[in-house]
C-alpha cells in the first residue's frame, strides 16, 4: 500500500473536532487526485483508502497513460484492499471517490468488502456533462449483489464538478 507519509497523503486532517472521519476533506483530496489525473493526460477521477482515520492508498485514473480501460483508481484500489488488507482492516475500511464509482468498480468494491465509499459527484450528474456514464448507482449495484457497503455522497458536488466542467467543457 502506499506509505501513508508520502506527498499528499496527509493532506487531510483525518477526523472532525468530534472525532468522526472529515469525509469532506477526503473527498477532496480524491478531487486532488483527480486533478493529477488530468495534469497527467488521463481524465479526472480519484481516489483513496482509509482504515481508522490512516490514508493507506491512494490512486488516480489510469485509462490513458496506460492504454487500459480499466484502470479506474477505484478499481485498482478494490483490488490492492481485497490483496494487502485483512478482512477486519477491509471491513473498516472506507473509499473516497472524486466521483462515484461506475458499475465495473462498485462491483470489486463490493467484493473486496469495503465497507463504506463516500463520493464526490454522482455518475448521473456526470452523465449530464459527458454523455459517456452507465448510469447504474453504486448503491444499486451493491444491493443487487447483496452487499452491505455503505454508500455516502454526494458532497463537495461544486468542487468535484469544477475538475470535470474543465477537462470536458461546461454544462
Amino acid at each position: 500500500m502506499t506509505d501513508p507519509t508520502d506527498a499528499g497523503a496527509n493532506a487531510t486532517s483525518g477526523e472532525n473536532a468530534d472525532g468522526a472521519p472529515d469525509d469532506r476533506a477526503y473527498v477532496e483530496r480524491a478531487i486532488g487526485l483527480a486533478e493529477e489525473a488530468v495534469a497527467a493526460g488521463d481524465t479526472p477521477f480519484g481516489a483513496l483508502l482509509v482504515v481508522d482515520g490512516e490514508v493507506v492508498a491512494e490512486d488516480r485514473n489510469r485509462t490513458r497513460s496506460d492504454d487500459d480501460v480499466t484502470a479506474h483508481p477505484e478499481l485498482s484500489l478494490a483490488r490492492r484492499a481485497a490483496r494487502e488488507l485483512s478482512p477486519d482492516e477491509r471491513a473498516r475500511c472506507t473509499m473516497y471517490a472524486s466521483t462515484e464509482p461506475c458499475p465495473m468498480c462498485s462491483t470489486a468494491v463490493h467484493y473486496a468488502g469495503i465497507d463504506r465509499v463516500v463520493f464526490g459527484v454522482a455518475g448521473a450528474t456526470l452523465s449530464e456533462l459527458s454523455g459517456d456514464v452507465v448510469e447504474i448507482s453504486c448503491e444499486e449495484v451493491i444491493r443487487r449483489a447483496g452487499g452491505e457497503t455503505t454508500v455516502e455522497g454526494p458532497i463537495a458536488e461544486d468542487a468535484a464538478m469544477a475538475v470535470h466542467e474543465s477537462f470536458f467543457g461546461g454544462r
